[in-house]
């Protein structure tokens, strides 16, 4: 049960990750094509990733030593499960007995397994039935394969039992799930909207501060990766240990890359990064384009970058300040708007 519970606290995690990763792309796709933000459609995409990543943890986690390794054996016969679910049920004396006997557990598992399979395709991808059969029955057939070569030869032999019976059970899921997807409301479904993508819609505070985000998000996750690639390259490439766990360098390339690349896009756009993901567009102003694109970027992610330079928590406090006056000014104009 402890090792369960671990694969899916790790499952999760991953999927925070790659929705952390992901979450800019995500809004700017919703804008384009839905013309908004939906959070229960973050929350479910987010779910999906965590989903994903328990499909693979679940199904070949833990890794075995080679060592120590045991060959599993395999089903190749159809049906099986049903007479292991009729001697279960000869067998039971009770209802509680009959629904923890192993065999009806392997049975259930395998299809709850896939419920959230056929749920997320509709809810989602506004696929239906058919979609869900196909795509269940295809996923759950990679993974036996996957099991059933070793991890396509990773290992000399499968170390998961390989069952035929999946293949039908994991399917039935996803289609359970799919029908399951018809109580949610039409309007949080994946065609729902699809219309309103090009239809002027107003600048709400909300949609700025949604902005906001992305561009503060955007320019942590570029700034995390180039620090670390520059730290990897000091260390393992050109083995100067010292620079890269004590030297100014990574932090400062951390720092000025994201700072040039965010100035570059709001001069050749007019638009921050967070501003063409939510898709909110400026029209003229007294000042000359040129400055007032500058402006902009100065009063906004450019301030909070350069702030980043001094000792302190200045940014901090810059990102603080530039939320407050996005709630508190008429239309939610922030600073830089």
């Amino acid at each position: 049960m402890r090792e369960q519970a671990t694969l899916g606290l790790l499952a999760v995690g991953l999927g925070v990750v790659l929705s952390v990763v992901l979450f800019i792309p995500f809004v700017a796709h919703s804008y384009r094509r839905w013309g908004r933000f939906s959070a229960v459609r973050g929350l479910a995409w987010s779910a999906a990733l965590a989903y994903f990543w328990a499909i693979w943890t679940y199904t070949l986690l833990p890794l075995p030593d080679p060592e120590a390794l045991a060959c599993a054996p395999r089903n190749t016969t159809f049906g099986a499960f049903l007479d292991d679910l009729r001697a279960a049920v000869a067998g039971a004396s009770g209802r509680r007995e009959l629904l923890l006997d192993p065999a009806v557990l392997q049975v259930g598992l395998n299809v709850l397994l896939f419920v959230p399979l056929g749920f997320f395709l509709r809810f989602l991808g506004g696929r239906g039935v058919v979609a869900a059969v196909l795509v269940g029955f295809a996923l759950s057939g990679f993974v036996e394969v996957t099991q059933l070569t070793g991890v396509w030869g990773l290992y000399p032999c499968a170390y998961r039992v390989f069952d035929v019976d999946d293949l039908v059970l994991n399917t039935a899921g996803a289609l359970i799930g799919s029908i399951l997807a018809f109580v949610v409301p039409r309007r949080h479904r994946g065609r729902a909207h699809r219309a309103l993508a090009d239809v002027p819609t107003p600048v709400t505070r909300p949609r700025r501060l949604l902005g906001m985000v992305c561009d503060l998000l955007g320019f942590t996750l570029v700034s995390l990766a180039v620090t670390v690639g520059v730290r990897a390259v000091l260390l393992y490439v050109l083995d100067e240990r010292e620079a890269a766990l004590d030297g100014p360098w990574p932090d400062l390339a951390g720092i000025v890359v994201p700072l040039v690349a965010w100035l570059w896009v709001t001069l050749a756009t007019g638009r921050t990064v967070g501003d063409l993901a939510v898709r909110v567009r400026y029209t003229g102003g007294p000042l000359p384009v040129w400055l007032a694109r500058a402006v902009r970027f100065l009063a906004g992610v450019g301030a909070y970058g350069l702030l980043m330079l001094v000792p302190g928590t200045w940014s901090a406090g810059f990102v603080v300040v530039a939320g407050l006056v996005a709630i508190a000014t008429p239309r939610g104009r922030g600073l830089p708007g």
